[in-house]
């Protein structure tokens, strides 16, 4: 250490001193200054990264309610559909059995008045069946009865008395 500060020279220091002092000029224009620069570019880009990055978040939060309120939406709708097909299944069974209650109900109606007019049309025919058979018997007992005259005497006073009495 002695040594150097025996051997210490001021015109050596000072011309040091002068190319120290360009050195640190030259390199702050033409290293440092582009290095700051280029290092304040990059904070600025990464910066307006974090920022985009920030903004897609929020976007991407945005979508996400945004997503949760269409599917929320589209399952009210879906059961409201489903509601509105349960609503018109009921009222169209309630359509069917009204409507197969009405046919069921006329096709009785028009079973009974066919039923009423087949019966009608038998007793008819019953009556007029009973009504010939009573004149062939009533004919058949009146020629065996009145074959002679003293028996057809009788007959004629029993009805006469017959009508007397009522």
């Amino acid at each position: 250490m002695e040594k150097l500060i025996n051997d210490f020279s001021f015109g050596l220091f000072f011309w040091q001193a002068i190319i120290l002092v360009i050195l640190i000029f030259l390199l702050r224009k033409f290293a440092w200054k582009p290095i700051l620069d280029t290092l304040n570019s990059r904070e600025e880009n990464i910066q307006n990264a974090l920022d985009a990055a920030d903004r897609a978040k929020e976007e991407m939060m945005n979508l996400k309610e945004d997503n949760k309120k269409m599917l929320n939406e589209a399952r009210e709708e879906r059961d409201q559909m489903l509601r509105d097909a349960q609503a018109m299944k009921k009222r169209l069974m309630d359509e069917a059995t009204e409507e197969a209650a009405k046919k069921s109900s006329e096709m009785i109606s028009k079973a009974q008045a066919t039923i009423q007019s087949e019966k009608k049309l038998a007793i008819k025919e019953l009556k007029s069946q009973v009504g010939l058979l009573s004149v062939e018997i009533a004919e058949k007992v009146l020629q065996s009865e009145l074959k002679d005259e003293q028996s057809q005497k009788a007959l004629v006073d029993k009805m006469l008395k017959e009508v007397e009495l009522n």
